[in-house]
């Protein structure tokens, strides 16, 4: 697929570009996996954060296939711009997490994701969440679906997918997803001035898509993170009926060269109509 970049909109078939995304996100996954319980030369970055031999196999399958499928989008990957390599002033352009969730792959837990995610003007149009050590993919072009796929195996035809939505929230039964890594004061004060019946803690940004496919209904976020971690999925989480809501009560923003692509504090809200606005720290 080729696209020409101009200041004008652009003409995107989103469902191809996903399909494009989910394909290289499969084939990223068996280069992942190769890596998965075995020495994978686990570092640390300058801002302390992990990374390993895992997420530079992953991150170069994706770049190559977006190189040769989609070569006039722009890309911001997370070990490219760590390393120096990448920016974007473009309103349209693509955001890669090879490995979303390095932790929990290190230490062996399934629950870490490859994430590729579109941007337009500043919101998320597609995005795709796979998570190869449970081999299952989330993927939002038209609308949002999930399916079963093996790392490194063709995708299954539509008739296939599972479309997923997300529930009308139950006041008296909110279920709130919170991360095994991040957890913070902030997060758990928030949490105790909602009626809450259940926390439950989840790597990655499969916290977007349980949110999508109807099993939970609140994400906060008041710890940092970076666009390519919550692009994709929370275009899928927008794609079942869901919102991601900054510390202004906004949709979140992307293409923050400001800061980085550093996000400020969100909530992520399977259900737009039980929403609050929560005041979080700025940094975005």
């Amino acid at each position: 697929m080729s696209v020409q970049l101009s200041s004008k909109p652009l003409s995107l078939n989103y469902q191809a570009i996903a399909e494009d995304f989910a394909e290289l996100a499969v084939a990223a996954g068996a280069a992942i996996m190769l890596f998965y319980n075995n020495d994978s030369n686990a570092r640390q970055k300058g801002d302390t954060s992990p990374v390993c031999d895992a997420d530079l196999a992953g991150e170069a399958v994706i770049l190559a296939g977006l190189a040769a499928r989609m070569p006039e989008l722009p890309v911001v990957s997370e070990e490219a711009a760590a390393a120096g390599a990448q920016s974007t002033d473009d309103d349209t352009f693509i955001l890669v997490d090879p490995v979303d969730g390095t932790r929990e792959f290190l230490a062996g837990k399934g629950e870490f994701t490859v994430n590729i995610g579109l941007i337009v003007r500043g919101e998320p149009r597609v995005g795709v969440v796979y998570a190869p050590a449970l081999e299952q993919m989330w993927l939002a072009g038209d609308h949002a679906v999930t399916f079963p796929v093996a790392p490194g195996a063709k995708l299954p035809p539509p008739t296939e997918r599972t479309r997923i939505t997300v529930r009308k929230q139950d006041r008296e039964n909110r279920v709130a997803l919170t991360s095994w890594s991040h957890t913070d004061p902030r997060t758990t004060a928030f949490l105790d001035h909602l009626n809450i019946k259940e926390r439950r803690m989840i790597g990655s940004s499969l916290k977007f898509c349980a949110l999508a496919d109807g099993s939970a209904d609140i994400y906060p976020r008041f710890g940092a993170t970076m666009e390519w971690d919550t692009a994709a999925g929370d275009a899928i989480l927008r794609a079942a009926g869901g919102i991601v809501l900054d510390r202004d009560g906004q949709p979140l923003r992307y293409g923050k060269t400001a800061t980085k692509f550093m996000n400020g504090s969100f909530v992520a809200w399977a259900d737009p109509d039980t929403s609050v606005v929560v005041a979080g720290p700025r940094t975005a």
